[in-house]
């Protein structure tokens, strides 16, 4: 039992049905794990929505906690993406974002692109299945 965020990729996954999505969230509710998203989850959430999918959208965000962002939040994303460029590769603002709301629950993150998170803890959930 533990706490899990759900990063776009995934939501994506269950908003459009994808039965391994479904499959794998509901054995993390079985387990007890708390699942959570973030703002920045839902704002490209959002952003992304064809317009039949409004009201499955709303049902999704409503069943997930939402871990939040706040000054630390964004000061430990800056770090991250300030020591990795000095290393010479390039973090999102975005992503940094989303670890850093994981990191902030003690959470691992499950998505699609784990390369895009070096800095957390990360679950690895194909796309599209």
């Amino acid at each position: 039992m533990g706490a899990i965020l759900l990063d776009t990729t995934v939501l994506i996954d269950l908003l459009r049905g994808r039965p391994e999505a479904e499959r794998r969230l509901r054995a993390l509710r079985e387990s007890g794990d708390d699942v959570y998203a973030c703002a920045v989850n839902i704002e490209e959430i959002a952003r992304g929505l064809l317009p039949r999918e409004h009201g499955a959208a709303q049902e999704l965000v409503a069943g997930l906690r939402i871990a939040l962002l706040g000054a630390a939040e964004g000061w430990q994303a800056g770090e991250w993406r300030r020591e990795y460029a000095a290393r010479g590769r390039t973090l999102s603002q975005a992503d940094c974002l989303v670890a850093a709301a994981a990191s902030s629950i003690r959470a691992r993150l499950a998505t699609g692109n784990a390369n895009d998170f070096p800095m957390v803890t990360v679950e690895h959930w194909p796309t599209g299945l």
